[in-house]
């Protein structure tokens, strides 16, 4: 460890530097007042009169300050301010009324506190880290279904005994638009309501690698991966973005291992498994799984139903029942799409000063709809025409003859003639190894029912709702 007199006098080196490269005015008005505390090598202490001096060095002068601490106290030095208390009220600099500095409440000592990304450098820790956290995204608002049962009730877990169950990590995975991000704060909101001495924070992995990057950029690496091992749950969303990103993951690493060791909470989201991410260094794979993944699905009609209403309650959207059911049948269970679906028809209603019904949905929607509905293919009629008639796929697709198979395979034929582009002959060997004689014969039959036969009429327009639905 130094002793006082030779960093007293590197420190007065450094303002004699710092002089050269700034005016006399910033220089006797800023930098000046401040006096070293303490140095051990590593640890440089610097006392300054308050929160204001804080601020403006580190808005206007932070390259150049850091810059030259590092050349005369070592590349690996780090640096905390220590502001007086209340009582002490320092004297501001003699031409400090010209241009007053900001007011801020007085902050107790900030020493060891590494400096936060997510806010001024300087206060106190337990009033430095916002949690990032949506309002809107809590358990109360998020529609459960079998669709994310199981990230649901793990998340549940999680915030109740966070860092101690064996949900650590929590993996959850899915595509773009299922609700991952909703869960995931929603655990966040529940730890801080729980447990509101711990620190709770949610980053997306971009705004983690871009902080990571300005951190590397001024040689903070250190403080970067000291604050978030700070941090007591750390949720960080669409993780599958460190792909590619060498020192971010070195990073991640270093950050992983430490709360993991501290039984600190670690949540993720991507829209892979662990499995199948390219480009992330294995021992980081292999650490993402020894939690638990836990996927979540395209929701189910039922549930869908139940996000449109609780979406449109939410938004303030007055809607029947038959614009929901229109609506779950036209527009896919990705939950922006739905929003955004919600959003369109509220805002068409008010500026047309129309209440919202089935026929301005249609209106309003149908470009929208056009782009959003599900290719259809011969295997989802098929599909979808067992399921209906309760044939099992091996007997529809076998050599069987009895009535209701034979049927089954004709509506299917029909079907698929009417909404796919597949040829006659494709058609028929999809379904059950047919001739193109036999697709145009089981069409021509279909045909003719409907003509005649109400029941089997209305049997064609369920499966053609089904088919043509984004169930």
């Amino acid at each position: 460890m130094a002793n006082s007199h030779t960093y007293i006098e590197v420190w007065q080196t450094c303002l004699n530097r710092i002089k050269e490269q700034t005016s006399h005015e910033e220089y006797s008005k800023w930098f000046a007042p401040i006096r070293p505390l303490a140095f051990d090598g590593t640890n440089l202490r610097l006392k300054v009169p308050n929160e204001s001096y804080v601020k403006h060095i580190e808005e206007n002068h932070r390259k150049i300050f850091s810059q030259v601490i590092m050349q005369f106290y070592g590349q690996q030095t780090r640096l905390f301010y220590a502001i007086p208390s209340s009582e002490e009220k320092p004297p501001l600099p003699a031409n400090a009324a010209a241009t007053p500095a900001p007011q801020f409440s007085p902050a107790s000592d900030t020493q060891n506190l590494p400096l936060n990304p997510f806010a001024i450098p300087g206060i106190p820790r337990r009033l430095a880290i916002d949690p990032q956290l949506n309002a809107k995204y809590t358990f109360s608002t998020h529609i459960e279904g079998e669709c994310n049962r199981l990230a649901r009730s793990a998340g549940k877990t999680v915030a109740l005994s966070p860092g101690t169950t064996p949900f650590n990590p929590l993996y959850i995975y899915g595509a773009s638009g299922l609700g991952k991000t909703h869960i995931v704060q929603a655990i966040g909101h529940e730890v801080r309501e729980r447990h509101p001495e711990l620190q709770v924070l949610y980053v997306s992995t971009n705004k983690f690698q871009a902080q990571f990057q300005t951190a590397y950029k001024n040689h903070e690496i250190n403080d970067f991966i000291r604050f978030y091992q700070m941090v007591d749950v750390l949720i960080i969303d669409d993780i599958q973005e460190i792909a590619g990103k060498a020192g971010t993951q070195n990073a991640f690493f270093n950050i992983f291992n430490h709360l993991q060791l501290a039984g600190k909470q670690i949540i993720m989201t991507s829209d892979k498994p662990p499995v199948e991410l390219k480009d992330i260094e294995e021992r980081l794979l292999t650490r993402f799984k020894w939690g638990l993944s836990a996927k979540i699905d395209t929701p189910d009609y039922q549930t869908k139903l139940k996000i449109i209403r609780s979406k449109a309650e939410s938004m303030g959207i007055p809607i029947t029942e038959d614009v929901v059911v229109y609506l779950a049948d036209n527009i896919s269970a990705n939950i922006r799409e739905i929003e955004g679906a919600l959003l369109s028809l509220k805002a068409n209603a008010s500026f047309l000063n129309r209440r919202v019904s089935t026929s301005l949905a249609k209106e309003v929607l149908k470009a929208y709809v056009h782009m959003t509905q599900k290719e259809i293919s011969i295997s989802r009629i098929t599909q979808i025409v067992c399921e209906y008639f309760e044939i099992d796929e091996q007997n529809f697709n076998s050599s069987k003859r009895t009535r209701e198979v034979a049927q089954a395979r004709q509506i299917a034929m029909y079907l698929a003639k009417q909404h796919t582009k597949s040829p006659l002959a494709a058609i028929g060997a999809a379904i059950g190894g047919r001739n193109h004689a036999t697709v145009l014969h089981s069409c021509k039959a279909v045909t003719n029912m409907i003509e005649t036969d109400k029941v089997f009429k209305n049997q064609i327009e369920e499966l053609e709702k089904l088919i043509t639905s984004n169930k």
